[in-house]
Formats: structure tokens, sequence, C-alpha cells
């Protein structure tokens, strides 16, 4: 184990119940693959790739066909980086657009949509067509998903800052909602250590509480129907199984199973005497070693019709 990990005793501590494992923590300790995404709007993913191999060594990611690792210095410094044709996101941060299973015309919410990843990554999907409300609760983060929108030509994102609670108003509304919730970025560790020295057991509960209002607002927001897609860059279960076992109790949704080609860990039914819903098995919980990736956590809705 990288010895910065006991600086923080707590979260060794904590993790030893999560996943204790010499295998994890190399992984955490390693650097974050590099991995880009192919903006379909602008350029295929072939022209692309054929384009970029002649300097970079690519490699497919598996689950996201116009997604690619990379390996080499500089693809920030590329013309097609400048142009934005491509988009550098994390390999397990495609995945929730991914799943969303979007269409093009349809009325999509995406309630942390900043910096624009997965925002972006829709609006391909949909092929520029319908509308993407995509918003963020400050200035400072709707700046950085402006440039991004309009960098990758995506006409169809309409951007606002509001709480994402604020949302709720808005009964049986969206096709789609993407709730990529704040929370205590541990899987952005292989980033950056500052989210080990960051790491409190009172945040995590704290965002635990501010996930479950996000995850109600954005449920209410969903038309019957309609599939809200729930998902954080943590491992915690208070943020992940526990966020998601209290919508089940509290509304007519259901759980429907992600199935695509990776690898995972099997979701928590009881953590710290907690028990959960059987039903947050057909999560995806993806830790660093699984596929070399950040650690994930994803979980596709599907709103009761009544």
């Amino acid at each position: 184990m990288d010895e910065t990990f006991r600086t923080n005793r707590d979260f060794l501590r904590k993790y030893a119940e999560i996943d204790g494992s010499q295998e994890f923590y190399h992984y955490m300790s390693l650097p974050l693959r590099q991995s880009f995404r192919a903006n379909l709007l602008k350029t295929d993913a072939e022209i692309v790739a054929e384009k970029l191999s002649e300097e970079f060594q690519l490699y497919r990611i598996p689950w996201v066909e116009e997604g690619f690792f990379v390996e080499g210095e500089g693809i920030t410094n590329t013309p097609e980086f400048s142009l934005g044709l491509i988009f550098m996101q994390e390999a397990s941060s495609m995945i929730p657009a991914k799943v969303l299973d979007v269409e093009p015309e349809m009325l999509v919410l995406d309630i942390a949509a900043s910096p624009g990843a997965k925002t972006t990554q829709i609006s391909a999907y949909m092929k520029n067509s319908g509308c993407i409300v995509a918003n963020d609760v400050k200035y400072s983060r709707i700046n950085i998903l402006a440039s991004n929108v309009q960098k990758m030509g995506c006409v169809n994102v309409k951007i606002t800052m509001k709480d994402g609670r604020f949302f709720s108003r808005f009964k049986n509304r969206f096709d789609r909602v993407l709730l990529d919730a704040p929370c205590s970025n541990v899987g952005m560790i292989r980033k950056n250590y500052k989210y080990l020295n960051l790491w409190r057991q009172r945040n995590v509960e704290a965002l635990s509480r501010l996930q479950k209002e996000l995850i109600m607002a954005a449920y209410k927001a969903l038309k019957p129907g309609g599939v809200l897609v729930y998902s954080t860059c943590t491992l915690d279960p208070e943020e992940n199984e526990e966020v998601v076992d209290y919508l089940l109790s509290n509304a007519d949704a259901r759980l429907e199973r992600i199935n695509l080609p990776l690898k995972s860990h099997e979701p928590f039914t009881e953590f710290m005497g907690k028990r959960y819903d059987s039903d947050v098995r057909k999560c995806l919980r993806i830790h660093p070693q699984d596929n070399n990736t950040e650690g994930f956590f994803v979980a596709k809705v599907v709103k009761g019709d009544g």
C-alpha cells in the first residue's frame, strides 16, 4: 500500500469494510489512464482514431464505441482536441450517458451537469435534436459547462443555474433525467491525492442526505415510464446503495440491470448495520481494479406508471 493512504486512518478503517484488498490499493495508487470520447456531432470515431493513431497508442473502451484509452503525451495539444473533435473524459464516466438510453427529440434533464462531459455525450446520442436542460448550482461551474457545450457544437442544450432540488416542481416533465450527484470523490483519488485528504465520514453522511433529496427531486421531474440514471464517482455505500434504497422505499421506482462488457463488484445489500433493498444488486459498483478506471457507481431507474 502507498504510504500516502496512511495519512487518513479514518479512511483506511472505513474502506477495510468496503474493499481493503491489496489490489484495490495498488490500483488506487496508480496514475489514472488517459481516455477520450470522439465527438459524434463533428466527426466519426474511426476517422479520429485513424488520425490520432499516427501519434498515439489507442485502445478501444469496450463499453462505449466512441471511447478510447490513449497512451502518449500531448493529446490535448492536437488539432482534434482544439477543434472539439474529441472530449477528454474518464472511461467509467462515459457509462451514465450510455445507459440513459436517450433518443432524438427527447426532453432531458442533467441536474449536476458541469463540466459537461455527460451533457455533450448525451447531445451527440440525441443528434443535436430535442432539448437538454443542463443545470449546475455554481456560477464558476456554469462557465466551464457553457464553454464545453459551445466547443462541442451542442445546439440542443439550455443551461440553467439552480439548486438541483428546484426541479422537483416540474412533475412528470422529462423523458430522461441524469443525476451525476455531488459526492466524496473517492474514485478520483487516482487523479489527485487531495480527495484522500479531504475525505471525512461526516461529509459522506452530509452528502448522503443531499443525494437523497436530489434523487427524489430528479424522480419527481421524470415522466412515468422514463429513465433516471443516478451515478457517483465514489464507493461509500451511504452515497450509493443507500441513496438508491431510499428512492425505492419512497417511490414506485424499479431498477433495471445494466449489461455492459465490463467487470464490477457486487453491490452492498447491508453495510454498517443498515440493510438495503435486494434489488440494489442490479446497480453497477465499479472498483478501480475491475477495469483499471476510476471507482464509479451507476444505477438505472425506471419510473412506474402510477
